[in-house]
């Protein structure tokens, strides 16, 4: 709609808005009207008219086969068009149109903003399966009739009331129709069906919707007020109402069709099974997180005991491997502790990058300090997990065998996000300006238990590359390719 109103006509930004608010809205004048819309927008030069949008009923059958957006149709061929847009007023005369031996009866309906006129709605009703109308259908007509006049006075849609069509009550999940002081005059079956869940046992015609809504919910007080208002239609307004073994959502439309209000519209749903399985989620959710925090507790607990452990062995080699594990042990909690505060197996991996280059450096024989460059990005925690280890481990053995007792350096780390959606990667690369690696170190033959930590994870759990190399100028590099979802 956007590309047409901009390329054909002369409408600003603010009546584009305006169109967009009715387009969220008319879903709910089709089903009342039975009938499919076709909005007409005249043309820059005035000659012609754009179809810019097009709504099919949920109700009844549809009297337009074919697409009709972007069809342009020049002045004086449909003489409704030209009598609601140059009259501002809503045009039912004519006999009904043959359109593939199916009659269809046509309706203008000026779109008004403003005292404008922006264009029209052309009311399509399919005439084939015309019957007398029940109780129902004419509560619909009479409702879509006085939405229709709403919409050529310019007081339909609401300001600043946009539309959730996915998730709002439709007509046919369950219609009520309230007189001007919020007594129902009638209820469809779905309506009265959702309120004797709510635990409702009478008929609900005649009843002032206000109070026995309130009556349900509850809560006391000042609460069952606002709800007794809100519910009698005096504003539009959405809202739900939980009661005896149901929740029901309901919205409030004003009926205005001359001015001063009328009545209101109440369209309202059944979502008791829906809001049940939110509920199962958010305590699923909520017992991942609290997995993930006792986890992190165990592995600091353990942590804690080795680190204990440690200072009370006398052998230096015995007490290093102990703080080593440490360490292994720690940067495992840090991604437990990071997923504990998540509401998804997904986390944001710099935290943790920036967690570990600290915990590492505190082992720094000399003055070492480290950064990081780059982006790690958002990881899968099957991806975060070992990746963290992999970087402990990397970390710990550039600081311990890149550098001697009073050295200064820098240990990087730098991350690049790249590939394709199908196949993205990550590139990591962890460069130190220690001594370098000895003559014919082998990384892939090293029997250094860190080193073959490194290997089993980054090639068998991550299913990855590892390679380490003499840096151009001084020190080492440590290359990561590491295969990861893409980062959106």
């Amino acid at each position: 709609m956007n590309d047409l109103v901009r390329q054909h006509t002369a409408l600003g930004d603010s009546d584009l808005e305006w169109l967009h608010l009715l387009v969220s809205e008319w879903q709910l004048l089709s089903d009342l009207s039975f009938a499919d819309l076709v909005l007409w927008v005249p043309t820059l030069d005035g000659t012609r008219y754009v179809s810019v949008a097009q709504m099919r009923p949920n109700t009844g059958p549809t009297s337009y086969q074919d697409d009709m957006v972007g069809h342009l149709v020049p002045r004086g061929r449909r003489p409704l068009l030209d009598a609601a847009l140059d009259e501002g007023r809503i045009v039912r005369e004519g006999d009904p149109e043959w359109r593939e031996e199916v009659p269809v009866r046509v309706e203008s309906i000026p779109v008004r903003r403003e005292g404008r006129v922006l264009g029209v709605i052309a009311r399509n009703t399919n005439l084939l399966t015309v019957r007398t109308p029940s109780r129902l259908e004419l509560t619909y007509l009479q409702s879509a009739s006085d939405l229709a006049q709403m919409i050529a006075a310019g007081s339909f849609p609401f300001p600043g009331q946009q539309v959730d069509m996915d998730a709002s009550p439709r007509v046919g999940d369950g219609l009520l129709r309230l007189d001007a002081d919020g007594v129902v005059q009638y209820a469809s079956p779905n309506a009265l069906s959702a309120y004797h869940r709510l635990g409702f046992a009478s008929d609900l015609v005649g009843q002032h919707l206000g109070t026995a809504t309130a009556e349900l919910a509850p809560s006391r007080g000042p609460v069952d007020e606002a709800l007794a208002k809100v519910a009698s239609g005096w504003a539009p307004r959405e809202f739900e109402i939980e009661g005896g073994d149901g929740v029901i959502q309901l919205r409030a439309i004003p009926l205005k069709p001359k001015g001063p209000r009328i009545g209101s519209l109440v369209l309202l749903r059944d979502v008791t099974e829906l809001r049940r399985r939110e509920r199962e989620l958010i305590t699923k959710d909520a017992t991942i997180r609290e997995i993930h925090h006792r986890v992190k507790n165990n592995l600091q607990t353990v942590a804690a005991l080795l680190r204990l452990q440690a200072r009370r062995i006398d052998s230096a080699k015995g007490r290093e491997a102990l703080e080593e594990a440490v360490r292994r042990v720690g940067s495992i909690a840090i991604v437990h502790e990071t997923l504990s505060q998540n509401l998804d197996e997904r986390v944001e991996f710099d935290e943790i990058a920036d967690r570990v280059l600290a915990m590492v450096a505190e082992i720094s024989p000399g003055k070492v300090t480290g950064r990081r460059s780059g982006r790690f990005g958002i990881l899968d925690a099957e991806v975060a997990t070992p990746l963290s280890m992999v970087l402990t481990e990397i970390l710990q053995n550039a600081l311990e065998h890149g550098f001697r007792e009073g050295d200064t350096g820098m240990v990087e780390v730098s991350a690049v996000r790249g590939g394709t959606t199908k196949d993205a990667r990550l590139l990591i690369t962890v460069h130190d300006d220690g001594v370098g690696l000895p003559e014919g170190f082998d990384p892939h033959r090293s029997g250094n238990l860190g080193l073959q930590i490194v290997r089993t994870l980054v090639e068998g759990e991550l299913g990855g590359t590892f390679d380490m190399v003499r840096a151009p100028e001084r020190g080492t590099q440590v290359l990561l390719d590491i295969p990861v979802r893409a980062d959106k």
